[in-house]
């Protein structure tokens, strides 16, 4: 079984001429409407509560992280 691709692992990394990582306008742009649409997908889901949400949040920024760390690794 496959894991789903996150929205962080869709998003195009360039390093810097300072060797950091960097996201675009663009891509922070789509990042913030995943977010977005996902707070508004589990709005409705009794089973759902900010922490959730929150949870979902922390893990996309872990995977961005992990993938601007190998990029500049």
């Amino acid at each position: 079984m496959s894991t789903p691709e996150s929205a962080a692992d869709q998003l195009p990394i360039i390093v810097g001429s300072d060797g950091q990582p960097y996201i675009g306008c663009d891509a922070a742009v789509a990042l913030l409407r995943a977010i977005a649409e996902a707070c508004r997908a589990t709005a409705d889901d009794p089973d759902c509560n900010l922490d959730t949400i929150a949870v979902a949040i922390d893990q996309e920024a872990d995977a961005l992280a992990v993938r601007a760390i190998a990029h500049t690794a």
